[in-house]
């Protein structure tokens, strides 16, 4: 008995050093952490229960009979963080580069078909240089079954992926599929082909930090949610998100006590508005001022800056908040801001997660660049989510809502449950410098003073059309509200819809504009 545990602690000992010392020495010296570590520092101390520690490939060709690594090159298992059951995978890049094998897929989907079961997050920490060429098809067929289980899971229990180092080829659809991916700067990368590919087909020079870096997805690509500084960033990164998350699609965001007064006024928002129609202000500043103790997480923060996405509370209960961002292009909506809010309305519907939207567009950004790239079906993808979402909806217009633009970001006619409105809300097709011009441009050459005779006008159209009493008498806006209160009037509507039922039609499923 003394010697089977003896050698049971051996093999245990053995298993936790994956690839041995000298490639966990090489993991240091790049200064990235080995994919136990990792996982250590992700979950609660002591919490981490182990799957398939002894497991081994099953490759007898190529040179690898005889070359058994204990665990495979994947570490897998569940514990907790801050108390709540995850499920984890952590890629082992010191075995075989932690290139996927059918052994390590078959971990890797027996975790996550356990997450479906018991209704729990799923974690993965990426560092693989892709799939095990030795083994052909019996590695491709083990990154489908785990892309499978990815799209079964999706919209049951949230996905979380992690890229600590190559992600590459096949590997990186599965990140693509989950709900938000984080990379770290400098030391991680993803793309489809490498440079040397692109070289050979395009003949363009590129390195593996221009073609697939952090930067570059987190800035142009918008593949990533979070472009951290270090692994430990990105490993605080994860915890910050899923304190947000519920567990599963049948359970509600996690509320916690919050001992900053939902009635608290915010005078500067009553002067946050500029005079000039044409100048900018921070909306990130009306959604620190807003919500509890001023914390915000934005998603995808450097990816189409007119847009602002993420997730904040408000009297302890989490919301997604979208709003858009006067300081860039004039908060005007695009192909890709229009993509990033779309995707974060589903998520938050998904999981009972509440939306607030602040809204100050001008519109729809013009020109053969935006209409050749199909903003017209990307815009109808923001407008399908928020028509789509069953969850509480409040919305409040700080300044412009013009055109298609005031349509698409939850309106009432979407299914706003709350539409409230600044006094400084212009709501309307366009601009009242705009419309007059059209209106009565023809008129003003005839006038003594063309350029007084259109100022008067546009006052006119002001006063009758574009301020919020017009949408509000038509009931499309529920209140206008002082900015002061904002928090407060929030707060208030949340509470109101915190038993909101809503449904769709009966139907397989929707056909999203993709």
């Amino acid at each position: 008995m003394s010697n089977d545990f003896d050698k049971l602690l051996k093999m245990r000992a053995l298993a936790r050093l994956g690839g041995g010392q000298e490639r966990i020495d090489k993991q240091h010296a790049k200064g990235r952490m080995t994919a136990r570590e990792r996982v250590e520092m992700l979950l609660d101390e002591g919490s981490f229960e182990e799957f398939d520690m002894f497991k081994t490939h099953r490759c007898t060709q190529f040179g690898m009979q005889g070359k058994d690594f204990l665990g495979d090159g994947v570490i897998t298992g569940y514990g907790t963080i801050n108390g709540r059951v995850v499920y984890v995978f952590s890629q082992d890049f010191t075995v075989f580069g932690g290139s996927l094998s059918e052994t390590f897929a078959e971990k890797v989907c027996k975790i996550m078909d356990l997450a479906m079961k018991n209704g729990a997050p799923v974690i993965g920490l990426n560092d693989s240089g892709g799939a095990r060429i030795q083994e052909g098809i019996e590695s491709l067929a083990g990154y489908t079954d785990i892309f499978l289980r990815n799209v079964m899971s999706s919209g049951v229990i949230p996905q979380i992926s992690a890229i600590f180092g190559p992600c590459a080829g096949g590997a990186v659809y599965s990140p693509a599929l989950t709900d938000f991916s984080i990379m770290v700067k400098n030391n991680s990368y993803m793309f489809l082909t490498g440079p040397k590919v692109v070289k050979s087909v395009t003949h363009e020079d590129v390195t593996v930090e221009e073609l697939g870096g952090a930067t570059v997805h987190a800035t142009k690509s918008g593949v990533i949610h979070y472009a951290a500084e270090s692994g430990a960033d990105a490993i605080e990164y994860i915890k910050k998100l899923l304190s947000y998350m519920p567990q599963n699609n049948m359970e509600s965001p996690p509320v916690i006590e919050c001992d900053d007064p939902p009635d608290r006024r915010d005078e500067f928002l009553n002067q946050i508005i500029p005079d000039n129609p044409n100048v900018s202000y921070d909306m990130k500043e009306v959604i620190r001022r807003t919500v509890d103790h001023g914390d915000f997480l934005e998603v995808q923060g450097e990816f189409a800056p007119n847009m602002v996405i993420g997730f904040a509370r408000y009297d302890g209960y989490p919301v997604g908040i979208v709003a858009n961002q006067p300081e860039y292009l004039a908060g005007v909506l695009d192909i890709d801001s229009s993509v990033k809010g779309a995707r974060f309305v589903r998520f938050c519907d998904c999981f009972n997660i509440p939306v607030v939207t602040l809204v100050d567009v001008p519109g729809f950004l013009p020109g053969t660049v935006q209409e050749y790239g199909g903003v017209i079906r990307n815009g109808a993808k923001m407008l399908y989510a928020f028509a789509e979402a069953t969850i509480p909806k409040v919305t409040v217009i700080t300044r412009k809502a013009y055109g298609g633009a005031y349509c698409v970001m939850s309106s009432k006619h979407l299914r706003g449950d709350l539409n409230y409105a600044w006094p400084t809300a212009e709501i309307a097709v366009m601009g009242a410098t705009g419309a007059v011009e059209v209106l009565y441009g023809r008129e003003a050459k005839k006038a003594d003073d063309p350029q007084a005779y259109l100022d008067q006008k546009e006052q006119e159209y002001a006063e009758a059309v574009v301020n919020p009493f017009v949408a509000a008498k038509r009931g499309y806006i529920d209140d206008i509200i002082e900015p002061a209160r904002t928090r407060f009037r929030i707060i208030k509507a949340l509470q109101l819809l915190k038993n909101k039922r809503d449904t769709n039609p009966m139907k397989k499923h929707g056909n999203i504009p993709l």
